[in-house]
């Protein structure tokens, strides 16, 4: 069975404030534009996900928002800080969805989009703010196991 995984990046967000909650942070007016513009390709494309997880982050959220307006994501607290590992456990627990995206933050996801189409943790940098990795894969979320089937950076 191919199934097919999204990755977005949270968009630019405005800078930390010292002793400031990071998870608090809102995204920037680039950010905003950002996430707009990752929407539009989304629906360009006709990647829309059947299943969305969304890290509980301010700036998650609200790029998830302005990408795609008004869905019923399911928001993930394991989505925020996670480890590549942590990330494919998620992905497998829901390898019922056809097309699942997570909205979250590297450096995360650009591990877990080297270890799923290379096989090697430290080969794949730079999904920058805003940014895009779509992934098929046949079967389980293992790596090496995907093959990156497009990639978007605003």
């Amino acid at each position: 069975m191919t199934r097919e995984l999204i990755l977005l990046r949270h968009a630019h967000a405005e800078s930390a404030k010292a002793g400031g909650d990071d998870a608090t942070r809102a995204l920037s007016a680039r950010g905003i534009a950002e996430a707009e513009d990752a929407g539009a390709w989304l629906r360009e494309h006709q990647a829309l996900p059947a299943r969305v997880l969304c890290s509980p982050a301010r700036r998650t959220r609200q790029t998830l928002e302005r990408a795609l307006g008004e869905v019923d994501p399911a928001i993930e607290p394991r989505i925020y800080e996670a480890t590549a590992g942590g990330l494919i456990a998620l992905i497998d627990e829901h390898a019922d969805a056809g097309r699942l995206l997570l909205v979250g933050h590297n450096p995360g996801f650009e591990t877990v989009v080297a270890l799923l189409t290379t096989g090697q943790s430290g080969d794949f940098r730079g999904i920058p703010p805003g940014g895009i990795a779509w992934i098929e894969l046949a079967g389980a979320a293992e790596p090496g196991a995907g093959r990156l089937k497009a990639f978007w950076a605003p």
